[in-house]
């Protein structure tokens, strides 16, 4: 069984995962790329049994452009945000930005979400076959 670990920059926070993510996914919304600094999102998603945290967090919380409640957990010293928590369909998951595994050979999104808000220049490949939500 796969066993992933992610970190916060410093190291002080971590999310330990163990099997296969039951979703990856890049997410082009505008809450995403606030969060990240960056022009989109990856992360993929276990079910909450699945995650093991240590360390201190900071929350902070927002509901989702679905309704979804989302508290997002980061670290109190370097910013990084390393685990959210969310409910879907009466389970709880727990998504971890791609990033904090610091992995280049973490599996590739199949899930594309809210393209219409994606930057021009910030195509995935046709050769991903991604399921599309907007």
């Amino acid at each position: 069984m796969t066993t992933r670990h992610a970190t916060c920059s410093c190291g002080q926070l971590a999310a330990t995962c163990t099997g296969d993510p039951v979703r990856i996914s890049v997410c082009h919304c505008l809450a995403c790329q606030k969060r990240t600094g960056s022009a989109f999102g990856v992360q993929a998603r276990w079910k909450r049994e699945d995650v093991a945290v240590e360390g201190a967090s900071s929350v902070y919380r927002r509901v989702g452009d679905s309704g979804t409640p989302l508290t997002f957990h980061f670290c109190a010293t370097c910013g990084s945000t390393v685990y959210y928590l969310l409910a879907h369909s009466g389970m709880e998951f727990v998504g971890v930005p791609v990033g904090g595994f610091a992995d280049p050979t973490f599996p590739a999104p199949r899930v594309a979400l809210y393209e219409a808000r994606q930057h021009s220049w910030a195509r995935l490949p046709d050769s991903l076959d991604l399921e599309r939500y907007d």
